[in-house]
């Protein structure tokens, strides 16, 4: 995709109160203590209010862990907010988005979760911000959230280790091999615990499957199948409209080309229920084949022991939707062999995993139909059978606590950067070898390069995102 240059301006601008105003960034507060604001609700004055430790559980203040969210669009209301504020020792300091109502509503959601612990019932100590690079100012935040479209995530999370944030990502983490390199190389050397958001690893079949196949209930594991969902595209209007109110669409696209506001490439006003149509567009995002890749492959790779690895050689076809806004891909195959002699055949249909082996298969399913369960086997004895205790047993845990506890601990997540990086290369060498029509590539998963196809290595790295949008500088 074409990347149209222009001049840009300064975009850095005070704090954007949506109905109260935010809390800026407190001198000398240290990481972990917040000072909020809140009205005194009969004579109506604020006052600095210090969180009492009932709000966060028995958590000590030296315990809890500071988080801003930047995007708060459906994924980030229905889920990501939520589910950290309900885990014990973590204040949500800040919310950040461009849609200023998606910004409002999240900030709503977060006061309205404190106040109902305080005995006044008001809280509005939630600060609100339409540009990231203000919340990552802020040196009293630890770690921060981010569910942006696809096309910002890289730029976000390498800007966010920069800032000495801890990250937790929503997947797909990249869209080019090299970006996600970079973000696992920065994690390391910032020392900083990054998450791929991804709930698989907790979600007890997904880990089950995995544990049982590297144990060897399928016995020498040879083959693996995976399917994403089958990509849909409704009918919608592809006129170019006005920029509805609230939403800085020149700081929405960041480093996308320059397009005319069209509502089918963006996401619908006011709504944070439907899919947002920036999902079928290949200037921001790569549709099924890495937005549910990202969580499929992991477990591919988690059961075949690759996760810190990947395949050496791909082969992919497929079909680009003829659309004029939606053009990712509507159909595709892709086959893969690892080292260890495993081939993997990722296709589009029911979102599954499959291993087979010499002595029988395990398939663990997302939907359970009148035609799969959710875990599945040749023998299903095998899936009541126990792990040994001189076996491996893999790490399980819900996806917040993970990371929460990891910030706290310094210590690794279940599917950090490199291991997201891996993953996420699965899905990208596929798109790689159907830009290439279709070709044979051998790949070199220690260098990260085709070692014989020079233009297939071109397609690594992404065009150049537009000013002043730089991975490298973020």
């Amino acid at each position: 995709m074409p990347c149209l240059s222009r001049a840009w301006r300064p975009r850095l601008r005070q704090n954007v109160a949506v109905h109260d105003t935010p809390i800026p960034p407190q001198a000398g507060v240290s990481r972990r203590r917040f000072l909020a604001a809140a009205s005194a609700a009969a004579a109506g004055a604020v006052g600095p209010l210090i969180l009492s430790g009932r709000l966060f559980g028995a958590t000590a203040p030296s315990d809890r862990v500071t988080l801003g969210f930047i995007g708060t669009g459906r994924q980030a209301m229905g889920m990501n907010i939520p589910e950290f504020l309900a885990v014990p020792g973590v204040q949500v300091l800040a919310v950040c988005d461009v849609d200023g109502w998606r910004l409002g509503e999240a900030k709503k959601l977060v006061d309205a979760h404190y106040a109902k612990q305080t005995a006044s019932g008001v809280y509005i100590g939630c600060a609100a911000y339409r540009d990231f690079r203000e919340l990552l100012a802020r040196p009293d935040i630890d770690a921060v959230m981010i569910s942006t479209p696809d096309h910002w995530h890289a730029i976000v999370a390498a800007a966010a280790l920069r800032a000495g944030k801890d990250v937790s990502l929503e997947k797909p983490i990249t869209r080019f091999i090299s970006e996600g390199r970079l973000l696992a190389d920065l994690a390391l050397r910032h020392k900083r615990v990054f998450r791929v958001d991804s709930e698989f690893r907790s979600l007890e079949r997904f880990h089950r499957a995995a544990e049982l196949v590297r144990n060897g209930r399928v016995g020498r594991l040879h083959t693996i199948r995976s399917g994403s969902p089958v990509e849909e595209f409704p009918e919608e209007s592809e006129a170019v409209t006005p920029v509805p109110p609230g939403l800085d669409y020149d700081l929405w696209l960041g480093p996308a080309p320059e397009v005319p506001y069209i509502q089918k490439r963006v996401h619908a006003p006011r709504d944070l229920k439907s899919r947002p149509g920036w999902f079928r567009s290949r200037l921001f995002a790569d549709g099924m084949l890495t937005n549910w890749g990202a969580h499929l492959n992991d477990i591919a790779q988690w059961g075949n022991g690759t996760e810190r690895t990947g395949p050496v050689e791909v082969k992919a076809t497929g079909r680009f939707h003829d659309g004029k806004v939606w053009d990712v891909l509507e159909q595709f195959d892709a086959w893969y062999r690892f080292p260890n002699g495993v081939e993997m055949f990722y296709t589009m249909g029911e979102p599954h995993v499959r291993f087979e082996g010499d002595k029988g298969w395990i398939q663990v399913n997302y939907f359970k139909t009148a035609a799969h369960d959710f875990l599945e086997a040749g023998n299903p004895a095998v899936l009541q059978e126990r792990i040994g205790p001189d076996e491996m047993k893999l790490p399980f845990r819900s996806e917040r606590v993970d990371f929460i506890e990891a910030v706290k601990s310094r210590g690794q997540t279940l599917e950090d950067a490199e291991v997201g990086q891996r993953t996420i290369s699965v899905c990208h060498l596929a798109y790689v070898s159907i830009q290439r029509g279709g070709a044979k590539l051998r790949w070199d998963p220690v260098t990260e390069r085709f070692p014989d196809d020079a233009a297939a290595n071109q397609l690594l790295t992404g065009p150049a995102p537009r000013a002043p949008w730089s991975l490298e500088k973020s």
